[in-house]
């Protein structure tokens, strides 16, 4: 039996459709998020400049929202810029990155709108140039009405850093003493990081064949679902994504537990001889 489409699902291409229907709309996962590597390697392969490579990138974004519009996908996370990124990268590729950046915005927010897609940002963003971050907040001011698919762009973000942020903001809570060291969570520290009001990624997908996460979403990812695909970001489209989700929901999530039906050894039962002591 077909699965029963979303209301835009009628809007993917045949072959999106075509492995849309062999998934569980029960099962499609809330948050996806994705690292988006490979742009210098599309343009390298091909002898053309890194910003082509870059510029390539951006056209991918918009076809993955796209996608996700049309399915109903709750949350998407893209790590678009690191802190890293900011700190090494030569400032004539780091300018362009920015440049690329508000250009996306300005050419996308209404394809934005068009798709019901509301647009925020995590990291350090206030380190940004003040005519990016004007950018950004027209962005995300003018398609703040809207309710589907709530794009999050990772942009001077890390990990590390965000956790540090946290752990300061922690700090002061103790020091005003409104949180003792002894009453101190998992709660709070979640409350604390950019993605307090997102539910964890439940998928992340890697492009370009990297078997590393990057500094991205350290804590939230602890229990999510990794796909790494040699494919380079320029060449991934939604298509890609939707087989991504397929991978998923062949795998069994169990968070530490067992598989459903399976049932715990009695280690009571076995002979004490037999049993292995740690040294």
């Amino acid at each position: 039996m077909p699965s029963p489409l979303p209301s835009r699902a009628h809007e993917l291409s045949a072959d999106e459709q075509s492995i849309y229907r062999t998934l569980d709309p029960a099962r499609i996962p809330k948050h996806v998020a994705i690292i988006m590597d490979g742009n210098g390697r599309w343009a390298g392969k091909r002898s053309l400049k890194r910003f082509l490579g870059h510029q390539q990138g951006a056209e991918s974004v918009q076809y993955v929202v796209e996608t996700a519009s049309r399915i109903d996908l709750p949350w998407l996370t893209l790590y678009a810029f690191s802190l890293e990124n900011n700190l090494r990268r030569p400032k004539t590729e780091v300018n362009f990155l920015m440049l690329l950046l508000r250009t996306y915005l300005i050419n996308n927010v209404q394809r934005m709108n068009d798709n019901n897609v509301r647009i925020q940002y995590i990291g350090r963003t206030s380190e940004l140039p003040s005519e990016v971050r004007d950018k950004m907040q027209w962005a995300a001011e003018a398609t703040a009405a809207n309710t589907g698919t709530v794009l999050t762009l990772a942009l001077n973000y890390g990990a590390r850093t965000e956790l540090a942020d946290a752990v300061r903001a922690i700090c002061s809570e103790v020091a005003e003493r409104k949180l003792t060291l002894d009453q101190i969570t998992e709660q709070d520290i979640q409350r604390h990081l950019y993605t307090a009001h997102m539910p964890d990624p439940d998928l992340i997908i890697r492009t370009s064949g990297e078997m590393r996460i990057s500094n991205f979403l350290l804590w939230q990812i602890a229990y999510s679902e990794i796909f790494v695909t040699d494919r380079l970001w320029p060449d991934f489209r939604g298509i890609h994504m939707l087989e991504a989700i397929a991978d998923y929901q062949r795998r069994e999530r169990r968070y530490g537990g067992l598989s459903d039906g399976t049932e715990s050894d009695d280690i009571a039962s076995l002979p004490a001889n037999k049993v292995l002591v740690p040294r």
